[in-house]
Parts: C-alpha cells; sequence; structure tokens
C-alpha cells in the first residue's frame, strides 16, 4: 500500500504537471517555459523509477539565464542575416565571387597560379614548384644562342669589344671576353678544355678570345657560329708594331706592361730598318698573321703557304656567319644587326653616340707613321698570301651586304696598284729610285686606313 501510495502521488505529480502545462504558455517567456516542463519531467522520470532520455546530459543543468543568453545570440544571427544585407548586396556579393572564381580559372589556363603565390608557398615549405606544375618550361633562346669571336689582333677588336660589352647588359646575354692574348695555338687537351668550357656556358653567349680557329665538330661537339674582323694587312701591321712598342692613348705605360723584356733598342727600332734589314719582326713568318687565324690549329696552318689559305677560305665559307673589313666597319655592325639581332640589335647608334666616341678614342695607336714606299712594296711581295685572303674576305663582304641589300655607308678602300706590278725590291737601289718614292708616298699615305 505504501508502494502505492509512492505511485500515486508521483501520479498526481505527473498530472499536475500535465494541467500546468495546458496553462503555462499564457503566463511566461517560451524559452523559460519549456526549460520548467523539461526539468519537471526529468524530475517526474526520477521520482517514478524511469529511466532518463536518452541523449540527455545528466550532470549539466543549464539555468534560465544561460538559456536567455542562448536564444538571444540566435535572435541577434538571425537578425544580422535577415535585415542588414538587403538584395543588391547579395547581388554584388555573388558577382564579385563570380568574378573570382573566373579570374582563378583564367590564371590556371595561362600557367597556372600567380607567381607571387606559388613563390609563398615554397617559402613556407608546403610545396614546390615542381609539386604544383611539374618541370620548368625550357627557356626558348634565339637562334644561333652560341657565337664565337676569334678576334684577329689589331683588326677592331677592342672596338667592338666595348661595344659588346654595353650590349651584353643591354640585351642580357652572356659575354665572355678572355684577357689571354699570346696564346693562340693550342694543345689537343688545351682545345678540348676550352671548347667544352665555351659550351658550359649559360646560353644565349657570345665568346671573345685571340685563338686560331678551333673546329668542335671534330671532337663531336656542337659547333657554334663564328664571325670575324680583318683589316688591310699591311695597316694591321704597322698598328701592331707601334702599338708593342708605345702602346695606346688609354695610359703611357700600357706598351711597358705588354713588353716588359723588350730592350730599348729595339723598342726604338726605326720600321724601315726592320723592314728592309730582314728583321724577324718584319719578316715571315711573323707576317703570316691574319691566316692562321681561320685556318686552324694544324701545325701546318702556321706556314705561308697555298695549303694554309685554301683551308682558311673554306673554313670562312663553312663556319663564318660573317667576317667583315674594318674599313667598312659601320657596314660590318649593320649586317651584324641584320644577322644577329639578339646580340647587336642597336649597335650602331651606340657606336655613334658620344659617350662611345671618347672611350674609343682612347684605342688609337701612339706614334704611328709610314714606312717608306719601298719598305711598302717589301712588305706586300712578303704578304701575297696574307693580301689574297684579305682581297677574297672584301669580296665575300661586298656579297653578303649585296645579298641583303644593303646600301654601303663608307667607301671601299682601292686597291694599290702601284704595288701590284712592281718587281721585288732590293737593298742597292740609287739615289734617284728613292727621290721617286718620296714623291709617292703622299700616295701610299692615302692608301692606307690609319686608325
Amino acid at each position: 500500500m505504501a508502494n502505492a501510495g509512492w505511485s500515486h502521488s508521483s501520479g498526481t505529480s505527473c498530472l499536475s504537471l500535465a494541467e500546468e502545462d495546458s496553462c503555462s504558455p499564457g503566463f511566461e517567456d517560451t524559452y523559460l517555459y519549456l526549460f520548467r516542463v523539461t526539468r519537471k519531467k526529468k524530475r517526474c522520470r526520477r521520482e517514478s523509477g524511469m529511466a532518463p532520455v536518452p541523449g540527455s546530459p545528466r550532470h549539466r543543468t543549464p539555468t534560465p539565464n544561460h538559456s536567455r543568453e542562448r536564444g538571444a545570440r540566435r535572435s541577434v544571427c538571425l537578425a544580422l542575416l535577415s535585415f542588414r544585407f538587403s538584395p543588391r548586396d547579395y547581388g554584388f556579393c555573388m558577382s564579385a565571387l563570380l568574378l573570382f572564381c573566373l579570374a582563378s580559372l583564367f590564371y590556371q589556363w595561362n600557367g597556372g597560379a600567380p607567381r607571387i603565390l606559388i613563390e609563398l608557398r615554397q617559402y613556407l615549405g608546403e610545396s614546390t614548384f615542381v609539386d604544383d606544375h611539374g618541370p620548368y618550361p625550357p627557356r626558348v633562346l634565339p637562334f644561333p644562342s652560341q657565337v664565337v669571336y676569334n678576334r684577329v689582333g689589331k683588326c677592331g677588336s677592342r672596338t667592338v669589344v666595348l661595344l659588346l660589352r654595353v650590349l651584353a647588359e643591354r640585351h642580357q646575354f652572356t659575354l665572355v671576353s678572355s684577357d689571354i692574348h699570346n696564346k693562340t695555338r693550342l694543345s689537343k687537351h688545351e682545345q678540348v678544355g676550352l671548347m667544352r668550357n665555351i659550351s658550359n656556358l649559360p646560353k644565349p653567349f657570345l665568346f671573345t678570345r685571340h685563338v686560331h680557329f678551333l673546329n668542335f665538330s671534330r671532337f663531336r661537339i656542337e659547333q657554334p657560329v663564328y664571325i670575324n674582323i680583318i683589316r688591310d694587312p699591311i695597316s694591321r701591321f704597322l698598328s701592331n708594331y707601334f702599338f708593342r712598342r708605345f702602346g695606346d692613348w688609354r695610359g703611357e705605360q700600357n706598351h711597358l706592361i705588354r713588353t716588359p723584356g723588350m730592350k730599348d733598342f729595339e723598342r726604338y727600332l726605326d720600321i724601315n730598318v726592320c723592314i728592309l734589314e730582314n728583321y724577324p719582326e718584319c719578316s715571315n713568318p711573323r707576317l703570316f698573321y691574319i691566316i692562321p687565324y681561320f685556318c686552324g690549329q694544324h701545325p701546318q696552318c702556321r706556314e705561308p703557304g697555298v695549303w694554309a689559305l685554301e683551308r682558311a677560305k673554306k673554313n670562312v665559307l663553312e663556319n663564318y656567319l660573317l667576317v667583315g673589313i674594318l674599313e667598312e666597319l659601320e657596314d660590318v655592325l649593320l649586317l651584324l644587326e641584320r644577322l644577329l639581332p639578339h646580340f647587336f640589335s642597336d649597335v650602331l647608334s651606340i657606336y655613334k653616340s658620344p659617350d662611345y666616341r671618347k672611350l674609343g678614342n682612347m684605342t688609337g695607336t701612339v706614334k704611328k707613321h709610314m714606312p717608306t714606299l719601298r719598305a711598302l712594296q717589301v712588305l706586300y711581295q712578303r704578304m701575297k698570301y696574307e693580301y689574297d685572303f684579305y682581297y677574297f674576305i672584301r669580296d665575300q663582304f661586298h656579297l653578303m651586304k649585296k645579298k641583303i641589300g644593303l646600301k654601303s655607308t663608307a667607301p671601299s678602300a682601292p686597291q694599290p696598284s702601284f704595288l701590284l706590278n712592281l718587281p721585288p725590291a732590293t737593298q742597292d737601289a740609287d739615289l734617284e729610285e728613292e727621290l721617286e718614292e718620296d714623291e709617292d708616298l703622299e700616295d701610299a699615305h692615302n692608301w692606307l686606313v690609319q686608325p
């Protein structure tokens, strides 16, 4: 009975709760009402011995203030979403999102994400460029991308090198100008080492050095494109003769650095005496200078003769893009600009600029003067192979200008007809011949170039 009484009292309690539920919504706040109903139901279950509702927290009893705050936060969020944004604002946000998506697609179609984002990811260590895009795309190189200028001594090489330094900085190509001047002939081991070093330069590159022609294909190395410039052989010899003794306008001590072992009597030796008395510096094989630069590294290329001459001509036709003549330097620069625009674009405007003219004037040889006509005649006879090659190069250069349609801006140097048909000079000529030579000396001066 006691147990039944307990059950009756709990039943009464539950009934009174139901009756209260029917009249409570009109008197209390909705959230507070629901909280009270839930709490009474839980208490009723405990008193009647019923199991708690699955999922209901037993040790967490919310307070009315907690429920009120949670309901307030929900109301604020709903108010913000419902009343702070108008339909026009929604349209603007959706348009911005659409534009962002289209821009992202555009970046992906044109090479991926912006570079700054990729670099940022690399910096943070989350990924690499290879992870996102694979290997770097190969750089598009100009053709040709490997150029070798095996410059001939005293043929305007310093003038061209000064131009190349300006051009390399402007056009962003690799320029390597070797300072080795007195080692033009190399052993086979030295040839292979130099050719491999040249081939490993960052492309596009232009390598320049005083060196005889190197045959890359002979050692199964990719053959670069060659360019060069030569000048009248006698004019080149005179410039070299006085440069070794007195240098140029860059400094009074320049010649002492290049020829420290030259004695005073040799330094001040008259050029006419050197030529007419057949000093080693003024005779073969020292006069056989230009052809070996184009013949190559073969020992026979250093011996004056037809074999070296013909081999030099063959190499010019097969391996040289252009061989110009210093007497028409502006036309040479124009052709280089046409044939190698990546390297020589705007070279002529730089050459004619006042700033460059100041530097170019410093390369002139000091104390250079002309020998007598007899000495010129002797030199011409000793340098017959050099002149044969020079005339061949001059004809090829003029043919190249004609093919490209380039009008010459400088008159070509006339062939010295007064030297062609003269018999070999002798050292025991009489005084009358000397007087006749002095009268014709002015013509010789007009023929030879004086840079």
